[in-house]
């Protein structure tokens, strides 16, 4: 048994699981908001979106899958050990109970519940439902062996079976014609590069790495023990999952942008999913759209708490899982009381410091497999990359405080290099110091061998 294959039965579950981890809040109302925005440019827009909410996520699941790494710690130190641990321990703990996770409970509330509920009692009712929601996702998550039957098995084909419904109808009774809508904004002028950015919104780049350790332990629990097919196995379930989320991002994109043929812009992608769905099935539609969004929501609570949990037990073993899992769901229901645009808010400049970190991570490990040595390429491709990642956090901030003295001077400085205004200031440093870590290790290589 030790040495058998993944069923195509469970390879198709893991990799079902795996797309319900990664389809939360922001992966329902982000494509969908671009799709309204971007109006006659929504295909570049789409084919951005793609780039960081497909293209990243399955590179670093490949990159899990290739390096044959236990999760993100094993990965990250490939750079050193130092390195490995603050970075680990920060991306757990923003896409984990700080950020990413309370947004479940808000997002789920603010689309689908609150129109139920009379304005003067919407604080007290989020605060009710963000409790019994990740009391939910914490009795989920109280079994990591079980998560493919969860999330594999339950709740993620329920989600598509609804949402395939909703897609479905608005893509054969249209609004409007997405090519006669005019596009709004940065779309107008720079459609690819500013869906490229939206993509970040998702944090499954993040998320790819971070969810490594729950793919990989569960092919092990299905009998997979040979690293060279829990690898292989690792992969195929990530090109499933990617796949999956590719052809859902084009739709929702698509059928935002036909909706401005009966709706103004909206402030969010949630208005419009609700517009939408009131449209094509009446009062009908709010309650499928509640349960859509709270299946959404809760199938990915369960995954970041799962691998939250598995991740700090296993960095920090003096604290059992069961008690991390209680840190993952309990600050959140806390949290998720600040709403949705607060959120989004606060998780702008952590996601812009940590995304370019994970994708040079990323990109580093599978390019690095067909170099002879190692280990300072990592180190210098990160060394180079991380000011300029310093410096696109501070994009992230509020105008305000962009424009005090100190962060006046480095946003300044950080303008200097090229492509930095359009979020992509840490490209070239990166590339440098890639190319200088692997000359290094080439010289080393070729001394050993003299």
């Amino acid at each position: 048994m030790n040495n058998s294959r993944l069923r195509s039965k469970d390879l198709t579950f893991v990799g079902i699981m795996l797309f319900g981890m990664f389809f939360g809040a922001g992966n329902l109302i982000f494509p969908i908001f671009m799709g309204q925005q971007a109006g006659n440019h929504v295909w570049p827009a789409i084919i951005g979106f793609l780039l960081t909410g497909v293209g990243l996520p399955l590179l670093g699941v490949v990159a899990i899958g290739i390096t044959r790494a236990a999760g993100v710690f094993d990965l990250a130190k490939n750079v050193n050990r130092p390195f490995a641990l603050i970075f680990t321990v920060l991306l757990y703990w923003v896409i984990g109970p700080l950020l990413s996770t309370p947004r479940l409970a808000t997002v789920s509330y603010e689309v689908g519940i609150r129109r139920f509920v009379p304005s003067g009692q919407q604080t007290l009712v989020l605060a009710i439902f963000s409790i019994l929601f990740f009391l939910t996702v914490w009795l989920f998550s109280r079994k990591p062996s079980r998560i493919m039957e969860y999330v594999g098995k339950f709740l993620t084909p329920t989600f598509l079976v609804l949402l395939g419904v909703l897609m479905l109808t608005a893509l054969f009774l249209p609004l409007g014609h997405a090519g006669a809508m005019s596009s709004l904004h940065t779309y107008q002028s720079h459609p690819l590069n500013t869906g490229f950015v939206e993509g970040y919104n998702t944090m499954d780049a993040l998320a790819s790495i971070a969810f490594g350790i729950v793919v990989v332990d569960t092919i092990r629990d299905l009998g997979v023990k040979d690293p060279k097919k829990v690898a292989s196995a690792t992969i195929r379930a990530g090109v499933i999952s990617t796949v999956l989320m590719g052809v859902i991002y084009a739709g929702l994109a698509i059928i935002g942008a036909q909706s401005r043929g009966g709706f103004s812009p909206a402030a969010n992608g949630g208005i419009v999913l609700a517009q939408l769905a009131e449209h094509y099935f009446g009062g009908l539609g709010s309650w499928l759209l509640a349960i859509i969004i709270t299946l959404a929501c809760l199938k990915t609570g369960v995954g970041l708490v799962t691998a939250f949990g598995e991740s700090m037990h296993k960095l920090f073993p003096r604290i059992s899982y069961q008690l991390w899992i209680i840190v993952a769901a309990g600050l959140p229901a806390i949290f998720a009381n600040v709403g949705l645009d607060g959120i989004i808010a606060v998780s702008m400049p952590f996601l812009n410091f940590l995304y370019p970190l994970a994708i040079i991570l990323i990109l580093t490990a599978i390019i690095t497999l067909v170099l002879p040595q190692q280990r300072w390429t990592y180190l210098w491709a990160m060394m180079f990359g991380l000011v300029p990642a310093f410096l696109n956090m501070l994009t992230g901030l509020p105008a305000a405080f962009q424009h005090q003295g100190f962060l006046a001077m480095l946003l300044k400085w950080g303008n200097l290099l090229p492509l930095f205004q359009a979020g992509f200031g840490w490209v070239l440093p990166a590339l440098l110091g890639f190319l200088v870590g692997a000359l290094v290790d080439h010289r080393h290589h070729r001394n050993v061998l003299n």
